[in-house]
């Protein structure tokens, strides 16, 4: 991770790279303390159920939700 906090990109595919609480970051992410969601928009804020200040990015799947036919 670099000074900003933002992670570097790892050789490694069992890597997990974590983004710091404060971090400019958009798009979904998850506290790597206790699993709770955030979607943000400007900066990762410190997760308001545990109090970590470590997240992990959530893959992004454009279609995540089936449709059921009737």
């Amino acid at each position: 991770m670099d000074a900003t906090g933002i992670p570097r990109a790892s050789s490694s595919d069992e890597y997990v790279p974590f983004w710091s609480m404060g971090a400019p970051a958009k798009g979904e992410f998850h506290c790597s303390d206790c699993g709770y969601g955030v979607t943000v928009h400007t900066k990762l804020p410190r997760c308001p159920m545990c109090g970590g200040d470590a997240w992990e990015r959530t893959d992004w799947h454009p279609f995540t939700r089936e449709r059921h036919t009737l």
